[in-house]
């Protein structure tokens, strides 16, 4: 009897150890990644750098300055991507990555992992709430937003078994209704970039998903042109 009570003990403070173990795992973990950008957001805090607009998205957008840091840096654009983030991430980092930064301007070009299920399951409402609270956001704080479509995707190479062409429409037609409802500026790069697959040609991404030169090079006028409207649309144009 006493061996059993012996082992109950030890079987019971071995799971409260594990248990102690997983919580500590837990609250060490930085799910939204919000160290990533946080001592660059201090300096620029500090030095009252503030940049004109912020580009808040995943890989396609950290892909985007890393390719062409020209069009953001001669623009005063910032990038804020992180490659793989859903718009769950991308909400929880909304505030120090673009609200203190103070900028003008937004752009959100998000989605694309959302409907990969990189973070797991994420229906059409999940991903359209998401956007319309970092609209709310910036919109609360004097920032213009700027949504852009989901890029043309017909396969995601990780996960094959998602059929994303339907879904992309569906969550882009959401965008833009909701943009043009709240005096948003939407961002097509879908109807330009399209093949007849409804995916990107390899022209513009190889692997079906990430811009190369040449389809950055297709995106970055349409954005100046996205970023003057929303930056202009309240100027008397008689003035």
């Amino acid at each position: 009897m006493r061996l059993l009570s012996i082992l109950v003990i030890f079987i019971f403070f071995g799971n409260l150890n594990a248990q102690n173990k997983k919580f500590e795992e837990l609250m060490e973990q930085d799910w939204a990644n919000l160290k990533n950008y946080r001592e660059a957001n201090e300096k620029l805090i500090e030095n009252k750098d503030f940049p004109k607009v912020v580009f808040m998205g995943n890989s396609i957008t950290e892909g985007w300055s890393n390719i062409h840091p020209e069009f953001f840096n001669n623009n005063d654009f910032l990038g804020r991507g992180i490659g793989g983030q859903t718009t769950p991430q991308m909400l929880i980092r909304f505030n120090p990555d673009v609200i203190d930064l103070k900028p003008e301007a937004v752009v959100i070009l998000a989605g694309t992992n959302d409907i990969a299920g990189n973070t797991g399951y994420s229906s059409v409402k999940m991903i359209t709430d998401n956007f319309k609270a970092m609209a709310q956001l910036a919109d609360a704080h004097g920032i213009e937003v700027i949504i852009a479509s989901i890029l043309p995707v017909y396969n995601y190479s990780w996960r094959p078994e998602i059929e994303p062409v339907k879904i992309i429409a569906e969550v882009n037609a959401w965008l833009k209704d909701f943009a043009e409802k709240n005096q948003h500026t939407y961002l097509d790069f879908y109807s330009e970039m399209a093949d007849s697959k409804k995916g990107l040609p390899k022209e513009y991404a190889e692997d079906g998903v990430h811009p190369t030169d040449t389809g950055y090079r297709v995106m970055e006028p349409l954005t100046l042109k996205a970023i003057s409207k929303a930056l202009n649309k309240y100027q008397d144009p008689d003035n």
